[in-house]
């Protein structure tokens, strides 16, 4: 069967919730991450989670890293009215600071997250697609040593920042 255009805004603003969860994992901004789910979401690690539960396990988790970086691949959604199924491939690294367990090193997870997504909002008004339901899956992993840099190479801009303080949101068109 042939899609229509809505089905082509819906794939878009569904791709959109996900690419917004990437962005609010990198900079730590919860209320980024809350709104890319309905209040009653459930998001499955290894057990059964609402979003506040996970936005807590979140906290302790990404805490512990220096940096993160989520990097969406291939993204499937399939729309039936306002309901959807989508699967976005992803890899994320994940910077551990050298302690006593070892040196420096990234921690790179190749996984999918298979949702739920609904449209909801007031009859007549569109509503909003978000996550209803999420299921977190982890295909493999590996752990890299950080091999120090040639000091003669320039290291770019400077940076990012894990919070509100990131050069992108002094960028955004609010």
């Amino acid at each position: 069967m042939p899609k229509t255009i809505e089905d082509m805004l819906a794939e878009a603003e569904i791709r959109d919730v996900h690419l917004r969860y990437c962005r609010a994992n990198d900079r730590r901004d919860e209320e980024l991450m809350r709104s890319c789910f309905h209040p009653d979401a459930v998001i499955e690690l290894h057990e059964e989670l609402d979003v506040e539960a996970f936005l807590a396990l979140g906290r302790a988790i990404l805490g512990q890293y220096t940096v993160t970086w989520h990097n969406t691949g291939n993204q499937l959604v399939e729309v039936r009215g306002d309901a959807a199924w989508a699967e976005h491939y992803t890899i994320s690294s994940h910077r551990i600071a050298a302690d006593d367990k070892g040196p420096e090193r990234d921690w790179i997870a190749y996984g999918r997250y298979i949702d739920r997504m609904e449209r909801r909002g007031r009859q007549g008004q569109g509503g909003e697609w978000r996550i209803a339901r999420r299921k977190m899956v982890v295909d493999y992993t590996r752990l890299d040593p950080v091999i120090a840099g040639d000091p003669a190479i320039p290291g770019g801009s400077g940076g990012g920042a894990r919070d509100r303080s990131d050069p992108s949101y002094a960028m955004r068109l609010d």
